[in-house]
């Protein structure tokens, strides 16, 4: 009788289990940015591809602050994968604090490199601004405070020799608000971290003359982060930027945590390539991801489910 409710109560926990296990699998919330950046319409179709190869999930999309927000979201399990910049996710893995990052964040794990984020500094063209020194006493935006805009913002000034310091007024601002305060004539600059061609920039192109500060070489190798790599804003990358500008590049990731199902992130692994398409016909800059290039330079460790499609791929040996 004993042995007959010990099998009956190993049997309920087992179905409890699988039954919570599959609860949980039919949840998908990707984690993107503001609306006007390019996390967001690129989350967006994301969550149409999970829901075409995952008929039975649930699939949603969340805006946020990006980067750090995402990763401390994901850390508690407040969502299923998300997007972030490299630098950022590094911080997060080691736990460095001034980066928003209180404690080493062991429970993410990375699913795929996507395309790079281009450091685009836009100034109004009327302002006399042409270099990095020139934005000193001038009104600026920053990004959202904390978000990996922020912190690309604090690295790059501080390899310039420059602080907040130097500014007239520094505002903590999302792209949106801060290309709407430009239009306005309220703010002389905006530091932008996003895809080539992102909306917010375009927009402001065609309202005001802008021009795209030079970020030179120099600077970028004093970051002293692999992380950040040198590039360019090519010419005509917005209306009336006639001439190729130099800048620094840094690679998005996308990222989940150990918690989600090892054949859940596989199937979206897969799925987003099989639809890269759909994501390029959401933004340009979905253009830039390679399968090939998807496990290379991880700053943490590749999610089972992930690690299993790159195998299959013949990605990883």
């Amino acid at each position: 009788m004993k042995r007959s409710l010990r099998r009956t109560l190993i049997a309920g926990t087992a179905a409890a289990c699988l039954s919570l296990s599959a609860h949980a699998a039919e949840f998908v919330n990707v984690l993107t940015g503001g609306t006007s950046g390019v996390y967001y319409p690129l989350g967006v179709a994301l969550s149409q591809i999970y829901g075409k190869a995952m008929p039975s999930a649930k699939a949603t999309v969340q805006a946020t602050k990006a980067s750090a927000e995402n990763l401390n979201l994901l850390q508690a399990g407040r969502g299923e994968i998300a997007f972030t910049l490299g630098d950022a996710l590094s911080d997060a893995w080691k736990g460095d604090e001034e980066a928003g990052f209180k404690a080493p964040l062991k429970k993410l794990r990375g699913v795929a490199a996507i395309y790079p984020n281009h450091i685009q500094i836009v100034a109004s063209a009327d302002g006399g601004i042409k270099s990095l020194a020139d934005l000193k006493g001038k009104r600026i935006a920053v990004g959202a405070p904390k978000s990996g805009t922020e912190l690309n913002a604090r690295a790059i000034l501080r390899a310039a020799g420059m602080s907040y310091k130097d500014f007239g007024k520094v505002e903590y601002l999302p792209f949106g608000e801060s290309v709407e305060l430009m239009k306005n004539r309220q703010l002389d600059a905006t530091l932008i971290s996003a895809g080539l061609g992102v909306a917010a920039v375009r927009d402001l192109a065609t309202a005001i003359p802008i021009v795209i500060v030079p970020v030179p070489a120099e600077v970028v190798a004093r970051i002293g982060d692999p992380a950040y790599q040198t590039a360019s804003v090519p010419a005509n990358t917005y209306n009336g930027q006639g001439t190729e500008v130099a800048t620094v590049a840094i690679q998005n990731f996308l990222v989940t945590h150990e918690g989600v199902p090892a054949e859940t992130v596989y199937t979206m692994t897969r799925a987003m390539f099989d639809n890269l398409e759909q994501m390029t016909a959401a933004h340009a800059a979905a253009k830039s991801i390679r399968k090939e290039n998807a496990a290379r330079g991880m700053p943490l460790p590749l999610h089972p489910g992930a690690e299993k499609y790159y195998r299959e791929a013949g990605l990883l040996k």
